[in-house]
């Protein structure tokens, strides 16, 4: 490298003791990581009466209430005293949901999985008061119970139904076959790159369910086979390719006593997307959000549900794309609607960083709430009460995540969370109180029930699980350099080096790296990694980094990769290697990269683009050309394929493949519905032709990262870890 930063450590609070216990074998590595890695605390946790108690679930006790005031616990039901109904057997369930009168409880039951988010499971209503189970709907894809607790929303092969609990009746809303046209549920590309499962809501005041209808029927058709059986079975899905047709959606609304439906149309014609609809504190009208199929023109509507009368609230365009979520941060919205309020907020990157902004239900700007060189990461909560809002951010650093409070004019911010590293919030819907899930390198997870001050006051999970962890086990910390890039650009990256690391020794490394725009990998938090700590045990370095493209580092970090994926991901994997190279206890001739998905993608790309830095390449399903990927996701970062024949063109691992010069193993399972097996055989092609070779290992049964069973995540891991040995050592 012509321009290389000082490497800069942060070191953890312990340090590994050398008589500590070491793994026998990758499967005791793998469960070991996976018994004290486990998330900390309570389950299923769900804030009922307005945020005023918390609601979870424990292995011993059942369902349990708590009182954040009192910190008094209060049992509410034992799983193992319910039978379900007509049965003696003990009801069992996968997850539960609260009613809003804090009387019913909705249980989801037998969930047999469908796509990424969805399944079609059981629904059962538990009366607490009468202590009574009801099958409420049986192989639906979703229920609700109404806010008031007196009616069950239904979603069953197609169409919305209403159960009126009371009465004892279900009553059909919508009329469609379910084959091609549908209500109530996401296509397959929806669902999977808007983020949601459940298409529909009750209004507050229970009297509309607002629902997506889909007509999927001019989309093309993927089909996939495990080549099981002497006559395999093919599974059509319609899934659109970049430049493909998409589904038509419409938005409905309909009155659940009268069964009146109104039609929301916005102006927009022809092909657009309507990602996301919230009610507002108005109960007869919706707010409404469009996208243009390139993504990067966003409107917000308001419409009145009774008459279907409309107006546009918001206008914004964007020279590259528009974030209406974040699936790698847990973000589901980026537009907020509190009650009691004639007011909405709204993150939006328009100044360079991510940032709240304050606007009337006129549509006129109230003002900027929060500004600076960093970005607001999520809105936890908003109080209208104190006009005080909550929001978590990287302005303390972009390896950290930490919880402030600002009032709605900008005034009064202070920062909540004390302890450094990363924060994830979960706050009651009035802003009363929150549960504080952190740590940081050095400190294992814990989990704090905190006041709207930031007053501890329980302490639900005390990191007791990781120091056993760390009491028993060897254990290589994560540490922290910077990079500066041959541009300038610095880029925060992690190690881990081997156990019993010996300074005057060279080690190989291997690269385990995502890349994908919008994500963000380190952090400093705490992680017992069972695969990294078998890499770190047998010799190896483990190097992540926050490549451009990489959310928390402001627009011009992020959306460089814009119109032109690889190109600087790969760069800077690159980068980071040749800076490694020249330090004194790294084999600069044994480095490997890998990666799943997008990280597979990373993994092939750099190999290509980048021949002879990296020795060997391990990718599990990874994308070759962005043509093969389904639209919604392909079109946000790089166009549509008309406008960027080139892009495509220069993205596509294919391009470039006679310039292989290391080993590349490629996985991938033949009933993949994400990347699609054409991505990896297409690959092998362009290989074949340009004299090129690669390894490879198909699983038929596996979905996407191709495991399917605990047997195939233990091979394949296995098969990873011998071509590194194979190749690094």
């Amino acid at each position: 490298m012509r321009r290389i930063a000082a490497l800069v450590f942060v070191l953890p609070l312990f340090v590994q003791a050398q008589d500590k216990k070491e793994y026998t074998d990758l499967k005791d590595a793998l469960f070991t990581a996976y018994r004290f890695g486990e998330s900390p605390g309570p389950s299923q946790v769900t804030w009922i009466e307005g945020g005023n108690r918390l609601s979870y679930k424990t292995e011993s006790e059942g369902i349990l209430t708590l009182d954040p005031a009192t910190g008094e616990e209060h049992p509410v039901l034992k799983g193992k005293n319910l039978r379900f109904p007509g049965s003696g057997k003990v009801f069992s369930y996968e997850s539960f949901q609260w009613a809003a009168d804090g009387k019913h409880l909705v249980f989801t039951s037998n969930p047999r999985q469908i796509f990424r988010r969805s399944t079609v499971s059981d629904f059962y209503v538990y009366d607490l008061g009468a202590g009574e189970l009801r099958l409420a709907a049986k192989d639906a894809r979703s229920a609700g119970l109404s806010p008031d607790g007196s009616m069950v929303g239904i979603v069953r092969e197609g169409n919305m139904y209403v159960d009126d609990l009371g009465a004892g009746k279900e009553a059909q809303l919508t009329h469609d076959d379910g084959v091609g046209e549908f209500n109530g549920f996401y296509d397959w590309v929806y669902e999977e790159e808007f983020g949601k499962a459940q298409a529909w809501n009750w209004s507050p005041d229970s009297r509309y369910i607002a629902y997506w209808h889909f007509d999927e029927r001019k989309v093309p058709v993927f089909q996939m086979t495990n080549f099981e059986g002497t006559h395999p079975e093919y599974e059509q899905i319609p899934i659109p390719d970049p430049g493909d047709p998409n589904p038509s959606v419409r938005i409905g609304v309909v009155d659940v006593h009268t069964h009146k439906n109104v039609w929301l149309e916005p102006e927009e014609k022809g092909d657009f997307y309507i990602p996301r609809m919230y009610w507002t504190s108005d109960p007869d009208v919706v707010a409404l959000v469009t996208l243009n199929r390139a993504q990067n023109h966003l409107k917000l509507y308001f419409f009145n549900v009774r008459t279907g009368a409309r107006r546009v609230v918001l206008e914004e365009k964007n020279q590259t794309w528009i974030s209406i979520f974040n699936f790698y941060t847990g973000v589901d919205d980026m537009f907020y609607f509190p009650e009691k309020t004639k007011e909405f907020f709204w993150v939006s990157d328009r100044s360079g960083y991510s940032h709240i902004y304050r606007y009337g239900y006129d549509g006129k700007t109230l003002g900027t709430v929060t500004s600076g060189n960093w970005d607001v990461l999520k809105v936890t909560g908003i109080d209208p009460a104190t006009e005080t809002l909550y929001y978590l951010s990287g302005e303390a650093g972009p390896l950290e995540q930490q919880l402030y409070r600002i009032h709605f004019d900008g005034t009064g911010k202070q920062r909540l969370s004390q302890e450094a590293g990363y924060h994830d919030i979960d706050m009651g819907p009035n802003a009363r109180f929150y549960l504080d899930t952190y740590s940081n390198s050095g400190t294992p997870t814990q989990v704090a029930l905190r006041d709207r001050d930031g007053k501890t006051l329980k302490i639900l999970a005390d990191g007791s699980a990781g120091a056993a962890f760390l009491e028993q086990y060897a254990y290589a910390p994560t540490e922290y350099f910077k990079v500066t890039a041959t541009d300038g650009t610095t880029l925060d990256a992690s190690m881990i080096k081997p156990f019993h690391f010996d300074s005057s020794k060279r080690y190989p490394v291997v690269f385990d790296v995502y890349g994908g725009p919008e994500s963000h990998n380190v952090y400093n938090r705490f992680a017992i990694d069972g695969w990294r700590q078998w890499l770190a045990q047998n010799g190896y370095i483990v190097v992540d980094v926050n490549n451009r493209g990489s959310a928390g580092y402001g627009s011009a970090f992020l959306k460089i990769v814009y119109k032109q994926l690889g190109r600087w991901e790969s760069n800077d994997f690159a980068e980071t290697a040749r800076f490694l190279s020249n330090l004194p206890f790294v084999d600069s001739t044994r480095m490997a990269i890998m990666g799943t998905s997008y990280g597979g993608y990373s993994t092939v790309y750099t190999l290509l683009t980048h021949p002879g830095v990296f020795k060997a390449g391990i990718a599990n399903s990874p994308v070759t050309d962005w043509r093969l990927y389904d639209d919604i996701y392909t079109e946000r970062y790089m166009g549509l394929p008309a406008g960027n024949e080139d892009g495509y063109r220069k993205s596509a691992c294919e391009t470039y493949a006679a310039n292989l010069q290391g080993h590349l193993l490629l996985i991938h399972s033949m009933s993949d519905d994400n990347v699609h097996p054409a991505h990896t055989m297409q690959l092998l092609t362009a290989l074949t032709n340009a004299g090129r070779d690669a390894d490879l290992r198909i699983y038929p049964p596996g979905g996407h990262g191709a495991v399917y069973n605990l047997e195939s995540y233990l091979l394949i891991a296995g098969v990873g870890y011998h071509y590194l040995e194979q190749y690094l050592k």
